[in-house]
């Protein structure tokens, strides 16, 4: 087996899914609940929180290369424990590790513009638990953390349901105006991803869209693409909010594109009016 996604049925797994598929490579995926509706993928379920699961899992394949694209959030057991039990697995079975991580590492407090060379220093549990991740995965040779931000797809991530939701009075909350990301498209960042699984390259790569926005500049752009009316979408401050957050994180990706043939492009690209 060449290639096993970990997390192959959430909104990342399933573009990677769907993209290792379509290249002709051998393609096994995990999930935690139920399995995703792609056709020609080995599923098989994984609790990132059972210690003999990934083990188990990982000796069956044995896997060229693992991506784990698995989203726990705050949970340790699953985002921070999770990584370590498959990265001790890969390491038994010779297979090469790809680490999503997030700019939730970083608190937006000591710089502005972050690339590879900047200390994680998280400021949420969410943050934490990817930064300990991390830690233990650089240890190894031959893994890959690839660190990216808001990810945006068609209308299925969660990002832009809540931006529906807002805009449509079903859901209660604001979008911050001083929380700056640099959004990602689903399908750039799969892209990339795979590229890094069948590179040579090791260590911290960026994998963030190539522009920041507020995250309600980035709500009024889904809004009209998908033709709501923007100038209903609540606006705040993240630094009135409750828990406190990261404020400006922009993660510097220039270093990593420079190694892709995949672009990852800025938010104005691919969030453009359908009509």
């Amino acid at each position: 087996m060449t290639l096993l996604i970990v997390g192959g049925s959430g909104l990342l797994g399933t573009e990677l899914v769907r993209k290792a598929v379509a290249a002709g490579h051998p393609t096994a995926a995990t999930y935690a609940t139920r399995p995703g509706g792609i056709p020609g993928v080995a599923w098989h379920r994984l609790d990132l929180r059972d210690p003999g699961s990934a083990a188990a899992v990982v000796a069956e394949l044995s896997p060229r290369v693992i991506i784990n694209a698995s989203s726990g959030g705050a949970d340790w057991a699953v985002t921070a424990e999770g990584p370590i039990r498959l990265a001790i697995a890969a390491a038994k079975a010779g297979s090469r590790m790809i680490q999503v991580s997030s700019d939730a590492v970083f608190s937006g407090k000591t710089c502005v513009h972050y690339d590879e060379h900047c200390r994680p220093d998280p400021i949420t549990p969410y943050g934490a638990a990817k930064a300990a991740a991390e830690t233990l995965l650089l240890v190894h040779s031959d893994a890959v953390v690839a660190r990216t931000s808001l990810i945006i797809g068609d209308g299925q991530s969660g990002h832009e349901r809540t931006v529906h939701e807002l805009a449509t009075g079903t859901r209660e909350g604001v979008l911050f105006t001083d929380d700056f990301r640099c959004p990602v498209h689903v399908s750039d960042l799969a892209a990339a991803l795979l590229e890094l699984a069948w590179g040579e390259t090791t260590g911290i790569h960026h994998l963030g869209g190539s522009q920041a926005i507020s995250r309600h500049e980035l709500g009024v752009l889904i809004a009209r693409r998908d033709g709501l009316d923007a100038s209903r979408l609540p606006t705040g401050l993240r630094a009135d909010s409750a828990p406190p957050g990261p404020l400006d994180v922009r993660l510097d990706s220039r270093t990593t594109q420079l190694k892709l043939r995949s672009t990852l492009r800025g938010v104005h690209q691919f969030l453009a009016p359908t009509a």
